[in-house]
C-alpha cells in the first residue's frame, strides 16, 4: 500500500479467519487483496486487548494470535 494519506482498515473475524479490508482516503473502493502489515497486526491486537480490559468478551483473541504467527508477524 503506498505511503502517505490516511487509510481506513476494517477487519472481519469469522470461523477462525480474518478478512482485512483497506481503503485510502483518496480511493473510492475498498482493497481486499493487500496483505496486512506488522503495524496493522499490532493495532488489531492493541484494540482487542483494550476491549478485553474493559470487560468486553473477546473470545477470538487466541485465533488472532495464531493467525498472526501463521502470517509471519
Amino acid at each position: 500500500m503506498p505511503e502517505g494519506g490516511k487509510r481506513e482498515v476494517r477487519v472481519a473475524v469469522a470461523h477462525g479467519s480474518l478478512k482485512w479490508q483497506f481503503k485510502r482516503s483518496d480511493a473510492e473502493r475498498w482493497d481486499y487483496d493487500s496483505p496486512a502489515t506488522q503495524q496493522d497486526w499490532d493495532t488489531l491486537e492493541d484494540i482487542l486487548a483494550r476491549r478485553a480490559a474493559r470487560g468486553r468478551k473477546v473470545a477470538f483473541i487466541p485465533s488472532v494470535k495464531r493467525l498472526r504467527l501463521k502470517a509471519g508477524f
